[in-house]
């Protein structure tokens, strides 16, 4: 008896040791079932959700990139594993033993071997155990489940991209979305795009069809593919209400001849994601602190003979001591010239040099991802040219920050940016009018920020707790129509706002914005000054 006491002791020490060994701030399985819950309330009725979480990524050969889950997937299930597939009804259902349930995840079997190699799978048992799923399965069993998904009369889910492999894994996604696609009918001329063309058709009010003609123009235009389809060209070229209706009760047959909805669950989600719970805003907010703190390290510690990679590397030194597990998108360092391109992320320059370097990086922690972007000067001094382009930019995301206010339009901070660019352009005989600043400042000041570094939402009028990034640039490559002394300056500052009833509130507001406070900081000493690396052969 003293014996089995001991070893039940041993075996509860060994498992609470194990929990302690990961971190314990992952958002609760209550919090991913509410989430559940606001889907449930917004499908229609008779209707379920399909989700699949995300394909694994191969690399090249036999590696496969790190797995990350899908978003939504995630958002809705905390569940961190490939091949599985989770069911969300509007209303309860019975099993053929009278079991009653309204929603079921097929997850990742357990697998001895596999574990081995690649860590321990959570399993049906884990599932409901972590996760709080009543109802769970292993994914092969969603093969041969007998769902008729033909009773429902709307089937949502997001359309495939195809691009996922068929493994030797006998219920990996591929396999899983087959059998969707059998069990639904899935047509294979299926095109999403169209349905929701239709679907914008069908739900327009008569009084409203000229301007909605108008939207379906600018689609054909910008998809010559759609210019083949009859009924959306009719519509866009009625011109009057009968023949409109007659090609609404033709689109409603046509939608009539399968269940299949990939349009609705878009909007579902883009409403519900676009606002951010207490819970994820903890997670959001210290991703978006980490972020800056690496901002502020790196600024200690740059220097001109650093190479954006080394810049990069503290960066992400920094997210990694802080746990976060991954960046948020890949990591742009530009020196010089390099900054004007948008999107650079080859990070090679071997020195930086007295170049200004721009600095977009945001970390992931937990699923939620910063977006931060700061520009200086790699010699700790910015030059009077330097300082004249930033200071525009400076102002420029003052106001957009200012107009980012419950209720503006989602286009306000952009517009004010825009306005502060133009002139201040303009004013230095850089441009000779406000439609040139297009040249120089190509890109949208904002986006949302959440599971996704461009997040879901709607595009409606600011809400409360929605986050935003205000990031205005400008950027003028060598070879532009100017001045030479302005050539290779590029300057982009990003930081990430919430919106709340008292007005906007900057969360990444601890990293240094103007060139003063930059100037300060870069004279203070880093921890890395005396870091050195054995030279190599």
């Amino acid at each position: 008896m003293r014996n089995l006491i001991m070893i039940s002791l041993f075996l509860f020490l060994t498992s609470w040791l194990q929990a302690q060994e990961t971190p314990n701030d992952f958002l609760s399985a209550d919090f991913h079932k509410g989430r559940r819950q606001e889907v449930r309330k917004a499908m229609p009725p008779n209707s379920v959700a399909v989700f699949f979480a995300a394909a694994v990524r191969n690399r090249a050969n036999d590696v496969d990139y790190i797995y990350h889950q899908d978003p939504d997937f995630y958002y809705l299930t905390g569940y961190k594993e490939p091949n599985s597939i989770l069911l969300i009804f509007s209303e309860r259902q019975k099993d053929k033993d009278g079991n009653s349930y309204d929603e079921v995840l097929y997850a990742q079997k357990r697998d001895e071997k596999a574990e081995q190699w690649n860590g321990k799978r959570l399993g049906v048992e884990g599932v409901k155990g972590q996760l709080g799923f009543e109802r769970a399965f292993n994914a092969e069993e969603f093969l041969n489940a007998d769902i008729n998904f033909s009773k429902f009369e709307n089937v949502l889910f997001f359309d495939f991209n195809n691009d996922f492999r068929d493994t030797n894994d006998p219920a990996d996604i591929f396999d899983l979305i087959s059998s969707f696609k059998e069990k639904s009918n899935y047509p294979s001329d299926y095109d999403a795009t169209k349905q929701q063309l239709y679907g914008m058709i069908k739900s327009t009010e008569l009084e409203n069809s000229a301007n909605v003609a108008q939207t379906l123009g600018r689609y054909l235009n910008y998809n010559q593919e759609l210019k083949s389809d009859k009924l959306l060209v009719d519509f866009v070229e009625a011109t009057d209400d009968r023949s409109r209706i007659e090609i609404k009760e033709k689109v409603a047959l046509q939608l009539k001849s399968n269940n299949l909805n990939s349009a609705m669950l878009e909007e579902i989600m883009n409403t519900l994601r676009e606002i951010k719970t207490k819970e994820e805003l903890v997670l959001l907010k210290r991703a978006v602190e980490i972020s800056a703190v690496g901002q502020i390290e790196v600024m200690k510690a740059m220097h001109p003979n650093m190479s954006e990679m080394e810049i990069q590397g503290v960066h992400e030194f920094v997210y990694k001591k802080y746990g976060a597990e991954y960046e948020g998108y890949p990591s742009i360092v530009g020196g010089g010239n390099n900054g004007c391109i948008l999107h650079y992320i080859e990070n090679n320059k071997p020195k930086v040099g007295n170049d200004m370097v721009l600095m977009d990086l945001g970390a992931e922690y937990h699923g939620y991802t910063a977006d931060v972007t700061r520009t200086i000067p790699a010699n700790g001094k910015f030059s009077k040219e330097q300082k004249q382009i930033y200071d525009i930019v400076y102002n420029a995301q003052e106001a957009g920050i200012k107009a980012s206010v419950l209720g503006a339009s989602f286009q306000a901070p952009g517009q004010a940016a825009s306005k502060v660019v133009a002139k201040g352009l303009m004013k230095l005989g850089i441009i000779g009018s406000p439609e040139e600043a297009r040249k120089y400042f190509p890109h949208g000041t904002s986006h949302y920020l959440g599971l996704d570094v461009h997040d879901k939402g709607t595009y409606q009028p600011f809400k409360e707790n929605t986050v935003i990034t205000v990031e205005p640039g400008i950027y003028i490559p060598e070879g532009s129509d100017c001045d030479k002394k302005w050539w290779g300056i590029a300057v982009r500052i990003e930081d990430d706002i919430l919106i709340t009833k008292n007005g906007p509130v900057n969360l990444s507001g601890m990293a240094p914005r103007t060139t003063e406070a930059i100037e300060a900081v870069m004279k203070q000493s880093s921890p890395l000054d005396h870091f050195k690396l054995p030279a190599l052969d």
